[in-house]
């Protein structure tokens, strides 16, 4: 009799978890996503009861942006490091998923690493970060039910805003305002890489700190993105550097002879006008008439004519 009655309930336990995992094949309804932005995931109320068990005050710091609005030098760098077959795959890396396992087999432990983007964005929205298998099949799951659902560009734009950055810091709008004091559309490709590297794990890993693991790993991710052509070292020196300002020159306006020469002219002699049609300076006739020959009406038109224009009214 006890032995059909642990029978009964290992069948019914086997039952209710089978329905369990097959519940995620319909709920949540993850259609919503295309068109809504999720407001608090399972990720954050897990952080929340976190803090409320250890008596922090503390709450969540996000702010949701578009993906346009958002550096392509932090959305490549978080590509790179978290997942760099995202474009190509259909929600599963099986080949990063096979040298999670290796290592694990070899540690002795679980840990069901090698998590692809859409496999974390499934379990920061409605999932608990535990390790255990039956929450690895509903994410795998769920991240099938995302990849042909949802857009890669989508995806992507949600994870990065409701990923965790920092001790309540959610989303990368929260995280570049906190770390950096500036803008998400504003990341560098450095900040980009420290950005990216803590994600695995940002309560122990700073962005902002001197860790060798930080260090390494995102000057690596920032090699990376030289060698595929993201960074341009030369262009992205120049567009960081500060503004440069021209001196100002201040023009003179010269108001007497005497300001711009700065020489008297001397005693007696008239200062010249600058202009050449000003000028009242005369010039002697080089052939002058006969004055002995009284002048008639029938010789006014033997006068020389005056010099010409060439040598009159020059301006010294």
């Amino acid at each position: 009799m006890l032995k059909k009655l642990i029978g009964y309930s290992a069948v019914l336990f086997l039952a209710l978890l089978a329905t369990d995992i097959a519940m995620s094949f319909v709920y949540p309804g993850v259609a919503a996503l295309k068109k809504e932005n999720p407001q608090k995931t399972a990720f954050m109320e897990y952080r929340e009861k976190q803090w409320a068990k250890e008596g922090i005050h503390k709450a969540v710091i996000q702010k949701w942006v578009p993906l346009k609005r958002i550096s392509p030098y932090l959305i490549k760098a978080v590509i790179i490091a978290e997942d760099d077959k995202f474009w190509g795959h259909e929600g599963f890396d099986f080949v990063a998923m096979q040298q999670a396992l290796e290592k694990d087999i070899k540690k002795r432990q679980f840990k069901a690493g090698g998590s692809t983007i859409s496999q974390q964005l499934a379990k920061n929205l409605y999932l608990s970060p535990s390790k255990n298998p039956i929450r690895k099949i509903k994410e795998a799951i769920l991240t099938w039910r995302m990849e042909h659902t949802l857009s890669k560009r989508r995806i992507v734009e949600i994870y990065l805003n409701v990923a965790e950055w920092g001790e309540g810091i959610f989303g990368i709008e929260a995280a570049a305002k906190h770390y950096y004091g500036k803008h998400a559309s504003s990341l560098t490709a450095l900040d980009a890489a420290r950005l990216a590297t803590v994600l695995p794990n940002p309560i122990v890993y700073h962005v902002n700190g001197d860790s060798k693991y930080v260090q390494n790993r995102s000057a690596r991710i920032y090699q990376v993105m030289i060698a595929r052509g993201i960074v341009i070292p030369e262009y992205d020196e120049v567009m960081t550097a500060p503004e440069e300002t021209a001196p100002v020159v201040v023009e003179v306006t010269p108001t007497s002879e005497t300001s711009t020469a700065g020489i008297k002219p001397p005693a007696g002699e008239a200062t010249q006008d600058k202009t050449p049609e000003a000028s009242t300076q005369k010039i002697e006739n080089p052939n002058p008439p006969n004055t002995t020959i009284p002048e008639t009406g029938s010789d006014k038109n033997s006068v020389p004519e005056p010099v010409s224009g060439s040598e009159n009214g020059g301006t010294k």
